[in-house]
């Protein structure tokens, strides 16, 4: 479904900012893998996402999607097959336009059709109002409200059905639910799972919470300085503990992982009963 093939990237080179973000990556997800990545700040996690959406060219390698090669695809063609959220609930939604606009562009940009609001058609508009529906918030009755109005939790959720609308053949959490407090952060989740579930999505989720790392999808990759350096999946994964990953985190690249976000989850997913 998705393989990267020695995908490398150097920010800035022969300056004194240079910065090496991706070394060598080779990755493989098969159809409808759900992979969660943990890592520290300046891992690699975001601009790895940033490469396979298409934001910058790698200097080596190649990017497959479903048995297509799109190493040198445009971003924006890139996003009629590919899903993204991001952290900040105001990066995927237009605040000045209503709930049905915002569902509208991504229904056109997914599926390909370039047409005005105006071709937008009562059916359409009928799906709309059942997948919000699904998502248990009420927004099926506030179609013609501007999305600035929402929270940030009800912004998320729309995102969410934003970006899986047409079922993309990827999609890429990047910390979807980091800035939302923790109940409205499960709920999200729990509509995440639900609709990756259902649809069948391939997926890949950045994470800094280390319980849903081992516990969310089928597998676990840890990344450090631009690296993949642990995939965990199968009957490893399923006996493995918090502790246990980052025991084997510390042992494949000869340090203890320094994120305190990380470590504190690692904590409390230790000392819950």
């Amino acid at each position: 479904m998705l393989e990267l093939k020695n995908i490398s990237k150097t920010f800035n080179p022969g300056t004194v900012n240079e910065k090496l973000a991706l070394q060598k990556i080779d990755l493989n997800l098969k159809d409808g893998d759900f992979a969660t990545i943990v890592g520290s700040n300046g891992a690699g996690k975001s601009t790895m996402f940033n490469a396979i959406a298409g934001e910058f060219i790698s200097d080596t390698g190649t990017i497959t999607l479903d048995g297509q090669d799109i190493t040198f695809m445009p971003d924006y063609r890139r996003s009629k097959y590919i899903g993204r959220m991001f952290q900040d609930p105001l990066r995927g939604t237009a605040p000045h336009m209503t709930i049905e606009e915002n569902l509208a562009l991504a229904y056109l940009r997914a599926s390909g059709h370039t047409s005005s609001f105006s071709r937008i058609s009562k059916k359409d508009r009928d799906l709309f109002a059942e997948k919000l529906s699904a998502l248990g918030l009420g927004l099926e009755d506030r179609m013609k409200q501007p999305v600035g109005l929402l929270s940030g939790g009800q912004r998320q959720a729309l995102t969410l059905l934003m970006a899986t609308l047409v079922t993309p053949k990827l999609l890429l959490l990047d910390e979807h639910t980091a800035a939302l407090d923790p109940a409205t952060a499960e709920k999200v989740l729990d509509l995440t799972k639900k609709i990756v579930a259902e649809n069948h999505i391939t997926c890949l989720m950045i994470t800094h919470n280390m319980h849903d790392a081992l516990t969310l999808g089928n597998r676990t990759l840890m990344m450090d300085h631009g690296r993949i350096v642990l995939d965990v999946a199968d009957e490893e994964r399923a006996h493995m503990t918090v502790d246990g990953l980052l025991q084997r985190f510390a042992e494949n690249v000869g340090h203890a992982l320094d994120n305190d976000r990380i470590l504190l989850s690692a904590e409390q997913s230790i000392t819950t009963p």
